[in-house]
């Protein structure tokens, strides 16, 4: 396995994000809110225009006091809950939400295909490291259940994805921001701020995306970015990325 430091251009570290881009997610949390709007739906009008989106308002306005994951998801959920049914909410349907949340926490770890084939070719060329928000228990036994902590050296768990935050895991490695390629399905968390830092993204879209991380202001033609839609594309993106991040170090 090649470091950061066996050259002195070109891509040295390769960043991978976890949910939805080695194993699977989102599904877990739409069926949790399916099953959320089955519960508010005896008390409200579900189709009623004023109650859309209100517990992705609520997620929103507290995910920089609860962070990202399932306990942060179950939290506003029972207060969307009240809020959306005028606290008519009774307790059996709290208690329900709360199941929800640990069931949620509990679900298999279902890696996608190809992850691991992928990760192995890119890492016997590039350092590799894994790079996860979300509530730290949750992400640690996602990690170990998913069979591939062998395959990363260093594992980050983050509270989020941001350029701050991605320049301090740089920084530890000793390591400017062009010579770093992130790979991942959130265009917001995994792309945006790696290209403000002046890095390089890999996009993989999955089949569902959080509304929240759907919104961005990455351009689809930077140069600084591909999109493949298979994890078998990995290791040919990262090659022409570390081609292009020569060419620039010129």
């Amino acid at each position: 396995m090649a470091t950061p430091h066996t050259r002195d251009t070109g891509i040295g570290l390769v960043g991978f994000d976890g949910d939805d881009t080695l194993w699977k997610s989102e599904d877990y949390y739409r069926a949790a809110e399916t099953e959320f709007e089955s519960i508010v739906g005896r008390y409200i009008d579900l189709a009623d225009p004023r109650t859309l989106g209100h517990l992705l308002t609520v997620q929103r306005r507290n995910l920089k006091i609860f962070g990202y994951g399932v306990k942060g998801m179950v939290l506003s959920m029972i207060e969307a809950a009240i809020e959306m049914t005028d606290r008519r909410v009774e307790v059996r349907d709290i208690e329900r939400i709360v199941e929800i949340g640990r069931d949620t926490l509990q679900h298999p770890v279902d890696v996608l295909g190809g992850v691991r084939e992928a990760v192995e070719e890119i890492a016997r060329d590039y350092h590799v490291v894994l790079i996860t928000k979300g509530d730290l228990f949750h992400q640690e036994r996602k990690i170990a259940q998913s069979g591939l902590a062998d395959l990363f050296p260093r594992i980050e768990i983050v509270s989020e994805k941001d350029p701050g935050t991605y320049a301090r895991v740089l920084a530890e490695f000793d390591l400017p921001a062009s010579r770093f390629a992130m790979v991942g399905n959130s265009l917001r968390s995994d792309v945006e701020p790696v290209l403000a830092l002046g890095g390089w993204g890999i996009h993989t879209p999955y089949a569902l995306t959080w509304a929240h991380e759907a919104e961005h202001g990455v351009d689809a033609d930077s140069p600084r970015l591909r999109e493949v839609a298979h994890p078998r594309d990995w290791p040919q993106a990262v090659r022409a990325l570390d081609q292009l991040a020569r060419g620039a170090a010129a």
